[in-house]
């Protein structure tokens, strides 16, 4: 992910966790304007704690404390299935940062596919290791749907790099198949 970050950006992370990301950003990439958003008060702690910025906010209720074009950057990691209204999420973080990173769970691999086929029940795998009750994952989707939803919103995909055996690759043979998630270089395309 970093290497699609030029060194210097502006950069908010939008569900950043305790921070990691942005501290990295900050102190080995020269991002000096660092911003992150997170609704879990111990993750907040945690971010702090690594003398990250950050501040308290539920994605679905918006971004209306960040002017539009703030920042160069916008990341979303393993969040976007996760908050109630993905499509306001997104259209939100491309209003706050030209470019986004988004990373989401690919739905649509092929283990998830067995697993429903055979065993008829909600899959649980290494990526996605929840019983469905207990999953913070709202939404399921495939590659194909997140394209789908950056086509709706006028969002153009500079990069789709479809995450295999842990490494984000260029190509994949049949990618919805065999991604277990896949990261995304967006951009306006005002």
């Amino acid at each position: 992910m970093l290497r699609e970050i030029p060194r210097g950006s502006r950069v908010i992370d939008l569900g950043c966790g305790d921070g990691r990301l942005l501290q990295k950003l900050r102190d080995e990439h020269g991002c000096k304007t660092i911003l992150g958003v997170e609704l879990d008060v111990e993750e907040i702690l945690g971010a702090v704690a690594r003398g990250v910025p950050v501040i308290h906010a539920d994605l679905d209720e918006g971004l209306k404390e960040i002017a539009d074009d703030a920042f160069d950057v916008a990341v979303l990691s393993q969040t976007l299935q996760q908050v109630r209204r993905p499509k306001e999420v997104l259209a939100n973080m491309m209003r706050v940062a030209r470019r986004a990173l988004v990373v989401v769970p690919n739905f649509a691999h092929w283990r998830i596919r067995l697993q429903l086929a055979f065993q008829g029940r909600a899959p649980v795998t290494e990526e996605l290791p929840y019983e469905w009750y207990d999953s913070p994952n709202l939404h399921v989707m495939s590659m194909i749907d997140f394209r789908d939803l950056a086509r709706q919103l006028n969002i153009r995909i500079l990069k789709e790099l479809p995450i295999v055996r842990d490494r984000a690759v260029d190509r994949a043979w049949v990618p919805n198949l065999r991604a277990v998630s896949a990261l995304y270089v967006l951009e306006r395309a005002d």
